[in-house]
């Protein structure tokens, strides 16, 4: 059992208010291996049910906990201790941030506010006309002679099926970073793009013909069946052959793979520097990556929940670098962030964030309060010292 000293210390340490002899003092006690379990327990029951789960409306946080709990238990037995306290916090902070950031001392007067880019989405004919879409608005898309091909509901759009296409004629949607889009092609799939992201897809398909698309950034895909009519999704170095079915692809120019995820179905991976006809085929549950450096295709299986979970406005991040962070985090806010902390590149960390309830000031203030990364904001831009 903690003593009370101990306790006081560790909730100082929390809250940033640890003085230096204290924290030498803490550093002293957290280094010997038989306070792991103290700690442990600390972490997971005194201060996170105390802080986190007081309030009565929070089942839900509550809920999220206990399954952070059991799917990361194993992590605190194979780290160090020192570690061990950071995870712990980055747990309890991005699980309840908005519950800590009522009740915890924190000044967050003292901070500027970021100012996103803003950036319209924008839907570009063959013809070269370019329409501006906002994610409430409404819209008919026309051809040149006034027939309707689909129209805007929202933050999609949905494409009419027309019988006898004689002429292929493709539209290009795209969505900058800080924002999202659907759409519904002329055949039913339905595409999820992320931010960032760029669709080149025919308004009309031919019958009898593949069905292709060109994918840029990052998207999710429920392709309707048809065994007459394959459907492709090309990306620069690699084409996806789908069989009807639901997975992820995340190609970002940035990145250094490009990642597919199956979630149902069959897809099958060529990368086009592959001169034969094989086909590297994926089955539910497993990723496939293509090395953009290497030129090389590797499948590994994984839990597909944390490459999807973008589509319910949630990024997860499992042993995941810094600089993956930062990258996301760009996306998803429309933002720039540079590290000049080459030292926190190498760091990995876990964390969920929630981004329609979290705004990136608060994200950051808690990597300051627990890791001590000091940063600034200039107008769109979080510099990391």
């Amino acid at each position: 059992m903690i003593n009370v000293r101990k306790e006081h210390l560790l909730i100082k340490y929390f809250s940033n208010e640890a003085t230096a002899i204290e924290l030498g003092e803490l550093e002293n006690w957290i280094g010997n291996p038989k306070n792991e379990i103290i700690l442990r327990d600390f972490a997971k029951v005194h201060y996170a049910i105390t802080i986190g789960m007081n309030d009565s409306n929070s089942n839900k946080t509550k809920e999220r906990l206990l399954n952070e709990m059991r799917r990361d238990k194993n992590v605190f037995r194979n780290r160090k201790i020192q570690s061990l306290l950071k995870y712990a916090a980055l747990a309890i902070v991005f699980i309840g941030l908005g519950y800590f950031y009522q009740h915890l001392p924190f000044d967050l007067g003292n901070k500027k506010n970021v100012i996103p880019m803003e950036e319209a989405i924008t839907l570009e004919t063959n013809k070269g006309d370019i329409q501006e879409l906002s994610n409430t608005g409404s819209y008919q898309i026309t051809d040149r002679s006034g027939n309707i091909l689909g129209e805007q509901k929202g933050n999609t759009l949905i494409y009419n099926k027309r019988k006898n296409t004689k002429e292929l004629v493709s539209n290009v949607l795209k969505v900058p970073y800080g924002k999202r889009f659907d759409i519904f092609l002329s055949d039913g799939t339905h595409v999820f793009l992320n931010a960032g992201s760029s669709l080149k897809y025919p308004v009309n398909f031919l019958e009898g013909e593949q069905r292709q698309v060109f994918l840029e950034g990052e998207a999710y895909f429920d392709v309707v069946h048809d065994s007459k009519t394959p459907f492709l999704v090309g990306t620069q170095e690699l084409d996806v052959k789908v069989y009807g079915t639901k997975f992820n692809i995340s190609n970002y120019a940035s990145d250094t793979a490009i990642d597919v995820v199956l979630i149902e179905g069959s897809v099958g991976l060529n990368a086009k520097t592959n001169t034969s006809e094989n086909m590297l085929k994926l089955t539910p549950g497993f990723k496939g990556a293509f090395d953009k450096t290497k030129k090389t295709l590797a499948t590994e299986k994984v839990d597909t929940t944390l490459y999807t979970a973008w589509m319910d406005d949630n990024l997860i991040f499992r042993n995941a670098p810094f600089t993956t962070i930062i990258k996301r985090l760009e996306r998803q806010y429309n933002v720039i962030i540079i590290n000049n902390n080459k030292q926190l590149s190498h760091e990995a960390f876990n964390a969920t964030f929630e981004t329609k309830k979290e705004t990136l000031e608060l994200v950051f203030e808690y990597f300051n309060e627990i890791y001590d990364i000091d940063y600034q904001i200039f107008n769109n831009k979080i510099i990391i010292n």
